[in-house]
């Protein structure tokens, strides 16, 4: 099978996998609520207002999975989604994602912000099933500083994560190759991050398949398919 053949079997069998069960689990505004760790997590962080709930729907082919707000900051837990299940009865999931509190410019009270700076920082450093992190970032305006404060904490704490470029139908392809390319360049300067820009549109569709295919090996493994 050739490579790009092998590709289009992953990204028609992660679309299979989230075809079937999706579902909210909780939200946890402190460590103490956070859902037993027995499946693995990819988690979702970008500055506030970056489209992750848009990605989120898109990712799991839902409308309203997770709640999408244009107001900055509206995401202040960790919200845990159950995606897919055995086969047997009672069955774990087979993995979570996690809707992690926006950075940046959240319209919120200090201490409130720094609630959820702890929140996240303590989660990412201590979660022994977070099997990958995904940083979203505005392709708009490319990395910015919190940006670059969240890789290398990611760095320091040695969890693998991938870049995702959002909302790029928004900016000229000229534009968005510019912004991809610095945007690599930076990725290979930081231990923990995967040297692929992932470019997608959660209201175009474009780049989803491919994400989606990665999302899943990163949570089940390069072998998942068999």
């Amino acid at each position: 099978m050739s490579d790009e053949a092998e590709q289009v079997a992953r990204e028609e069998a992660a679309s299979k996998l989230f075809s079937g069960p999706v579902d909210f689990l909780l939200s946890a505004p402190q460590l103490k609520f956070l859902p037993e760790p027995i499946v693995p997590e990819i988690a979702f962080c970008g500055r506030s207002n970056v489209g992750k709930s848009s990605l989120l729907n898109a990712l799991t082919g839902r409308r309203a999975i997770a709640r999408a707000s244009v107001t900055p900051g509206r995401t202040q837990e960790l919200n845990f989604f159950d995606i897919g299940r055995g086969e047997e009865d009672g069955a774990l999931p087979l993995f979570r994602l996690v809707d992690m509190p926006g950075y940046g410019f959240a319209k919120a009270p200090v201490k409130v912000v720094e609630k959820w700076k702890a929140l996240v920082k303590s989660y990412l450093r201590g979660r022994a099933v977070l099997a990958r992190t995904l940083v979203l970032v505005d392709s708009r305006h490319g990395l910015k500083e919190t940006d670059r404060e969240m890789m290398a904490m990611l760095d320091e704490a040695a969890v693998g994560y991938r870049i995702v470029l959002t909302k790029t139908d928004k900016i000229k392809a000229s534009e968005l190759a510019a912004v991809a390319e610095k945007t690599a360049v930076e990725a290979k300067k930081h231990i923990a991050a995967f040297p692929e820009i992932h470019l997608t549109s959660s209201e175009k569709g474009m780049g989803i398949e491919r994400l989606r295919a990665a999302v899943v090996a990163d949570a089940l493994g390069e072998g998942w398919m068999g």
